[in-house]
């Protein structure tokens, strides 16, 4: 039988003292309850704060759960439930639009697409499951990077590529777009990843109002679009699907 790695259980140990309790702990509150030298709880701490599972208290220096370890804990249903939920809702987007939709989460440092409803004609299409867009390009990735604080996070302090003439790069105008997009509730991207691609996208929540992931629909731009921006109707179709999926994985009524 293999041995087990002591690091690993020591993290694992700081995580369960944390989120058993009621209130941050200090970092001698952690190395006497779990018997552990200061220097390693230290150690243990700091790695588990660079990776966003654990959050350190600017004023008071003491720990608490990190916003990465609740994303971990809800990845079942992100990848599996939501996908099972969102079947019938974007099957009925893909037909009132007769556009592709597309079902993505926040994965490492982009966006995972879960599901992937064809255009429904008779055009050739590629399956797209399994693949990664970027976060600050794609109205997927905008969606997320706006509700998500760690999504948001990896994004601004993320490359942010160019990958044609109208991606946004410039921090402060992509900040300014990921604010815009939380206040309306929806993002866009017309040509900002794909010349001649067009998408709008919106947030879908959990049951605590969680963002779990995103739907959006896309196509050539000359469909999506007009007068610069995209068809209002097709704004109104993708938010009453995400809403509608939001209501199915238990974020009540919207």
């Amino acid at each position: 039988m293999a041995k087990s790695i002591q690091s690993l259980q020591r993290a694992a140990a700081v995580l369960r003292l944390l989120a058993g309790g009621e209130r941050r702990l200090g970092l001698s509150e952690i190395s006497s309850s779990l018997g552990l030298a200061k220097g390693t709880a230290h150690g243990i701490l700091r790695t588990l704060l660079e990776e966003g599972l654990v959050e350190q208290d600017a004023a008071s220096g003491r720990y608490q759960l990190g916003a990465e370890l609740l994303r971990l804990g809800s990845s079942y249903l992100d990848v599996h439930e939501l996908r099972s939920r969102a079947l019938v809702w974007t099957d009925d987007l893909a037909r009132s639009t007769g556009e592709s939709v597309h079902l993505g989460v926040f994965h490492l440092d982009g966006v995972l697409v879960t599901h992937h409803v064809f255009r429904p004609d008779d055009g050739r299409q590629v399956l797209e499951v399994g693949a990664m867009q970027p976060l600050h390009s794609t109205a997927l990735g905008k969606v997320l990077a706006a509700y998500d604080p760690v999504a948001r996070e990896r994004a601004v302090r993320g490359t942010r590529e160019r990958l044609t003439a109208r991606t946004v790069t410039g921090l402060e105008q992509f900040e300014a777009i990921l604010d815009g997009t939380r206040e309306r509730g929806w993002a866009a991207d017309v040509e900002e990843t794909w010349e001649g691609v067009a998408a709008v996208a919106a947030p879908i929540h959990d049951r605590r109002r969680m963002p779990v992931g995103a739907v959006a629909v896309t196509g050539a731009v000359e469909r999506l679009c007009e007068d610069g921006g995209i068809r209002p109707e097709l704004i109104a179709a993708v938010r009453a699907c995400a809403r509608s999926v939001s209501r199915d994985v238990g974020a009540g009524r919207f």
